[in-house]
């Protein structure tokens, strides 16, 4: 195992948006990164844009195994593990009545599944260093949408999720922060962000900023959810 006191984080769901937001900022703090997506060359090469200290693995958090084979190849990689940030998620939307079976696993299958499956693969090397836990969650983990059954049902129970994460890992040393923004300006649900347009909504690096801010949080002190609104929403 390399041995190294660099800093290390360990980024699902990065190739674009809040991911790669959040990566850029660790980088720039110090850290050395792994970043995930389900597309090896697309993750690849925003590694390799990332520059030194960055690495692109492609990875499936459906799939426990590849979870699990991707985190210890990060703590082969850099020596061990400090932050996790648990951001993959994908959404389909629809009326109840509507919406596919297949629709539905692939959102808890992601959202919350893949949630558990990257958290329980980093525990043992997140125990060793005191390290922290950023699950992405959503207003939508509390305020529930017509047509968002699934989407709803997945961060509801990630919000769950991670508060007995808390209490079950706050012994081992390890700080659990659900984040839970509202409108963000990204990819998400095959939205193209437009920089006037989205101007009005949290942008990914505001939330990148509010990751690094939480680490440098006294020890001592722990904000375990955040809720993340636009300043500003244009009047309906």
């Amino acid at each position: 195992m390399t041995q190294t006191t660099q800093k290390s984080a360990f980024i699902t769901g990065a190739s674009k948006g809040i991911g790669h937001a959040v990566a850029q900022a660790l980088i720039a703090d110090g850290y050395a990164v792994t970043i995930t997506s389900r597309k090896a060359d697309e993750i690849e090469q925003v590694a390799a844009d990332l520059g030194a200290g960055a690495r692109g693995v492609a990875c499936d958090v459906k799939d426990p195994q590849a979870v699990q084979a991707a985190v210890d190849a990060h703590v082969q990689a850099f020596g061990g593990l400090d932050v996790l940030f648990v951001n993959a998620g994908v959404g389909h939307f629809g009326n109840v009545a509507d919406l596919s079976i297949e629709q539905w696993q692939d959102v808890i299958d992601t959202n919350l599944s893949g949630a558990f499956y990257t958290v329980k693969a980093a525990i043992p090397a997140l125990s060793e260093r005191g390290g922290y836990i950023f699950t992405l969650s959503s207003l939508a983990g509390k305020n529930p949408l017509p047509g968002g059954g699934a989407y709803n049902a997945s961060k509801f129970g990630l919000n769950g999720l991670s508060e007995v994460l808390n209490l079950d890992l706050r012994d081992r040393g390890i700080k659990v922060t659900q984040i839970m923004p509202g409108s963000v300006a990204t990819h998400f649900n095959g939205h193209t962000p437009d920089q006037d347009k989205d101007a009005w909504k949290i942008q990914p690096e505001d939330l990148a900023q509010l990751t690094v801010d939480l680490l440098h949080m006294p020890e001592r002190t722990l904000p375990s959810r955040v809720e993340v609104r636009p300043s500003r929403p244009p009047k309906k």
